[in-house]
């Protein structure tokens, strides 16, 4: 949030207003099952998973494992050039 003030000429109150509403956008988004997209950045998307029967790795024994979603991230083109120079 600093960086963001000292970025954007702000207050730091300001720049965590400003970091907070962007925030409670996404997951807005995210929740409503919506792709967020960043340019230069990356996106965000919501993947479900179907129950699958799993094993338990003490025993063995065969446990069915619920249906579940989880928030992916897919870094843009840029972004991962960037580490991978």
């Amino acid at each position: 949030v600093a960086k963001i003030a000292t970025a954007c000429n702000m207050g730091k109150s300001d720049a965590e207003k400003t970091f907070d509403k962007i925030q409670d956008i996404i997951l807005d988004s995210l929740k409503n099952d919506e792709t967020v997209k960043i340019a230069g950045f990356g996106t965000y998307k919501v993947a479900k998973r179907k129950a699958r029967t799993g094993r338990n790795p003490r025993t063995g024994e065969s446990i069915q494992i619920a249906a579940s979603q989880k928030v992916k991230f897919l870094p843009a083109k840029a972004l991962k050039e960037m580490f991978n120079k």
